[in-house]
């Protein structure tokens, strides 16, 4: 891959990662609500679960869910499905609980929940995979290795998209003390599932509508 086809699909993969999306709403909900630890567990799991749809996309099971419709809607219909499922979860959760600096305890973050969450927030996600099986091929050159070439795509997109949820869970748990306020807690916590809700039900709608 020469120098100019890495820095189009730098400047694609960063303008496509930074948009506000479910990964980068539930990293600034992870800060708000737990610590930087959890922030960093959910960003990695995330990052594997992408490296799993990476790796889909190139072995060539992403052309199979743009033209098998099945594969396509259960992907779909299965991410709309989670988003609305965590949205509900937000809306009407009771118990409003935020952990601050040091009084955050270990025993009161479930890590391998938070990890579980974000990764299937981006394995159910079908807009990765066809990001993957749509934009590799456009930089991708015959005459270097594909191997190789699909690692530092693979790469770049990792490492923009762990930057950009670190960054955005940082920020939101440095300022967490305005929502410290359980009331305020709330509030944050309603709004980020309607958007969850809104994502998902989008998502099924367009699914609907396209097949």
């Amino acid at each position: 891959m020469d120098l100019h086809n890495y820095l189009a699909y730098f400047t694609v993969a960063f303008m496509t990662i930074t948009s506000p999306g479910a990964a980068i709403l539930l990293a600034i909900s992870n800060g708000m609500r737990y610590n930087k630890k959890a922030v960093l567990v959910s960003t990695l799991a995330n990052a594997l679960g992408l490296f799993i749809l990476s790796t889909i996309a190139f072995l060539g099971v992403g052309a199979l869910l743009k033209t098998s419709m099945l594969f396509f809607i259960v992907l779909k219909i299965t991410g709309a499905l989670y988003l609305i499922y965590l949205g509900i979860k937000l809306i009407i959760k009771k118990e409003l609980v935020i952990h601050i600096g040091k009084k955050v305890k270990v025993k009161d973050i479930n890590y391998f929940k938070v990890a579980k969450t974000a990764f299937f927030v981006a394995i159910s996600n079908p807009k990765p995979i066809l990001f993957f099986t749509a934009i590799f091929p456009l930089f991708m050159t015959p005459d270097h290795s594909l191997i190789g070439q699909f690692f530092i795509m693979t790469g770049t997109f990792l490492a923009i998209s762990i930057a950009s949820l670190t960054t955005y869970g940082f920020l939101a748990n440095k300022f967490s003390d305005y929502f410290a306020h359980t009331k305020r807690l709330s509030i944050f916590n309603k709004i980020t599932g309607l958007l969850f809700v809104g994502m998902g039900s989008a998502m099924a709608l367009y699914s609907k509508k396209a097949n």
